[in-house]
């Protein structure tokens, strides 16, 4: 640095203004941070294998028209939350390839999704029925 000035005065407004300098990079850094984290987890969730997907079924293929989906014991298994303005409905436990699924589904294992549909604030999605899958289905 160049010569200071021999004066308090001004040697007081050149900290100030020096740690005003050192707050405002410090702001910076603590967001450029935050962003660099938030790209590594998109990252990290875009180098996930994801799930292979099924063809929807075909227009006016339904529970009317016969369609059911394929059963199969590698499927998996998600469970769907919903929120509305009156606070949370019951949680949803659907087949992985369900095409019903509302949202950003959570995976979870068979054991898990067995457990889960004991609970009495969940419920079996009745379009691919993970219950009667699971062995679980009371009807």
């Amino acid at each position: 640095m160049s010569q200071l000035p021999p004066d308090p005065a001004r040697l007081g407004v050149i900290l100030a203004f020096l740690d005003r300098q050192i707050a405002e990079i410090e702001t910076v850094a603590i967001y450029l941070r935050l962003q660099r984290n938030t790209v590594r987890e998109a990252l990290m969730r875009a180098e996930r294998p994801q799930p292979q997907r099924t063809k929807p079924p075909p227009k006016g293929a339904g529970p009317l028209t016969g369609f059911a989906p394929p059963a199969s014991k590698n499927v998996g298994f998600v469970v769907q939350q919903k929120r509305t303005p009156n606070g949370p409905e019951p949680a949803l436990i659907h087949m992985a390839d369900c095409t019903m699924i509302e949202g950003t589904p959570h995976r979870i294992r068979a054991d898990e999704a067995r457990a889960a549909l004991t609970d009495p604030n969940i419920e079996p999605c009745q379009f691919c029925r993970p219950d009667t899958e699971l062995g679980t289905d009371l009807a």
